[in-house]
């Protein structure tokens, strides 16, 4: 079979990775073409278009990346005519993905989406649309059947993907003496693999570290960005950076400072205690507030349906509130309370297999397209 995957940030390629390495185990012809990252590379078949160059965050930094994105969608859809694939799997990214859906769906292109956009937080008559224009859901969060169905549409539930990948992760015994790493307690950085995101979110992150001499602060660098890139932010301080090696060093981390996404969910897997901190521009911030209807923007919280980590947004992703927080989670009853509640969130998100199971049911669909 001819596969057509499309994602546009860094979760979306180690999905998407994985997803790949399902589709050829269960399918030995699969072929693949996709707009994707290194991780999809490394599975073999024909990248198109890195994600480097498709990732915008918040509403104002799309509209003066308006003319890029366009420029993108259609370089997708005419690709994506010219290869002819058998199916079209979506990932995520939604601003994007859903145009691709609409265009693939009137061309008779079969439409699987795998990581659910998320509907539930705004906007959530949009699942009018995507019940036309998506063939298959894949839904990797718990509440998403519920909130599904309420609109009177059938999705499957495969589990989270990030299971999987934390399943295959094999901890190296020499991560700290690779990197240089000293004996003192570690507290990760992560802070995301967006220019914007990282731009403002990394300064605030490493004003915490001048009152912490105690632990050592690594950051967790995006692949698609050069040391030169971090070392602009360290206001001239040395501070340890490590690419391509995030779970080795949350597996060695006491604490964690998280950009709100998927790396939330990553971190309290690894059962690391966290502050998830997020920061967007003025204007992108203001249009959220009067839209967004959820109580919490980290992925753990929404999952375990009440306030698991703290999260500083915006004003109060400040250096002050930052360190007292980060304070708290070093050692006592905030950090046992969030340990027992991570304990709980791996009970609620079940076991590895996600990909697998996603693949046999896009198989399925392939085979069996009326059953969908």
């Amino acid at each position: 079979m001819k596969y057509y995957l499309v994602a546009g940030e860094a979760s979306g390629d180690l999905h998407g990775a994985n997803l790949m390495r399902a589709l050829t185990a269960a399918d030995p012809d699969a072929s693949f073409r996709y707009f994707g990252g290194d991780k999809m590379q490394q599975e073999g078949g024909t990248l198109v278009k890195h994600y480097a160059d498709m990732a915008f965050m918040g509403f104002t930094e799309v509209v003066m990346n308006l003319n890029t994105i366009l420029r993108n969608m259609k370089s997708c859809k005419q690709d994506l005519l010219e290869y002819q694939p058998d199916i079209l799997i979506l990932i995520d990214f939604p601003g994007f993905n859903l145009k691709i859906a609409e265009f693939a769906k009137n061309k008779g292109i079969k439409v699987c989406y795998y990581i659910s956009p998320k509907v539930w937080a705004w906007n959530q008559k949009r699942v009018l649309k995507i019940k036309k224009i998506v063939d298959k859901m894949f839904c990797i969060l718990p509440f998403e059947v519920a909130f599904y169905k309420g609109w009177d549409m059938e999705i499957d539930y495969v589990g989270n993907p990030l299971l999987d990948e934390i399943a295959q992760f094999n901890p190296d015994p020499a991560f700290r003496e690779k990197h240089q790493l000293s004996g003192k307690k570690i507290i990760a950085l992560l802070p995301g693999s967006r220019k914007q995101e990282i731009e403002r979110l990394l300064p605030v992150m490493l004003s915490a570290k001048s009152q912490f001499p105690d632990y050592q602060f690594v950051i967790a660098g995006a692949p698609s960005f050069a040391p030169d890139y971090y070392a602009q932010f360290s206001g001239g301080h040395e501070v340890a950076l490590v690419f391509g090696q995030t779970y080795n060093l949350l597996h060695q981390a006491h604490a964690a400072i998280v950009a709100s996404g998927t790396a939330t969910l990553e971190t309290a897997l690894f059962k690391v205690p966290q502050v998830v901190v997020y920061k967007g521009g003025a204007i992108s911030i203001a249009i959220a507030r009067m839209v967004v209807k959820i109580k919490f923007i980290s992925l753990v919280n929404l999952i375990m349906d009440k306030k698991v980590v703290t999260e500083l947004i915006q004003e109060d992703c400040n250096p002050k509130l930052l360190a007292s927080t980060l304070g708290g989670i070093l050692d006592g009853p905030v950090r046992e309370s969030m340990l027992l509640d991570y304990k709980a969130l791996a009970e609620v998100m079940g076991t590895p297999g996600a990909s697998e199971r996603t693949a046999a049911l896009i198989l399925d669909f392939l085979k069996n397209p009326l059953k969908g």
